[in-house]
């Protein structure tokens, strides 16, 4: 690799790593969409999300609450990060409204838009969430990624962690989508 090209991609690996920074360190109240415009956004891809597959319609009946990010950012050249705001649903009803954010490093670039879904199943794991100032996942409660194989399976009566996620409406280029490591805190009323 030539010098001038790596000192391109460092170049543009500190803008973006700046870039990243901004968004995290940013109030998250500045960052928050419009609430209405938030919950009807949230509200349309769980609908679409449960529309489109059986076992989500059927985690829905027993879960205790669903926790909808509807639109997330991830960005990433070595450096990268993600953020999306989203809803908590609790019978039927906007709960809560939370942030979704997390930063990572290495071999990694692209930009990529999608949303997940998280079903709590039981008021242990919703606990996790709402009694803390945050919730990492990949910490505590057990979070379960339904993808397309396990989604044929799993049934409401075979559920038995306590969360399932659903990503949903990926676009864009971006190696590997995952939620470890994102933590998730509520928004300021």
């Amino acid at each position: 690799m030539s010098t001038t090209l790596v000192s391109q991609l460092l170049q543009r690996a500190r803008w973006l790593l700046i870039a990243v920074i901004a968004i995290l360190l940013a109030p998250a109240g500045a960052i928050a969409a419009d609430r209405a415009a938030l919950e009807r956004d949230a509200r349309n891809a769980y609908q679409k999300l449960i529309a489109r597959l059986p076992v989500a319609k059927a985690l829905s009946r027993d879960a205790v609450a669903v926790l909808v990010f509807p639109k997330i950012i991830k960005a990433g050249l070595v450096v990268g990060g993600q953020s999306g705001d989203g809803v908590l649903f609790r019978n039927g009803t906007a709960a809560g409204y939370y942030n979704t954010s997390g930063a990572s490093y290495g071999f990694q670039a692209g930009v990529q838009e999608y949303g997940y879904a998280m079903f709590f199943m039981n008021e242990k794991s919703l606990n996790a969430l709402t009694a803390n100032e945050g919730f990492e996942v990949g910490v505590g409660p057990s979070v379960v990624v339904v993808d397309q194989g396990m989604g044929k399976s799993l049934t409401s009566t075979t559920a038995t962690n306590d969360i399932y996620a659903f990503i949903f409406s990926q676009k864009g280029l971006m190696a590997g989508v995952g939620l470890q490591g994102n933590k998730i805190t509520r928004l300021s009323e």
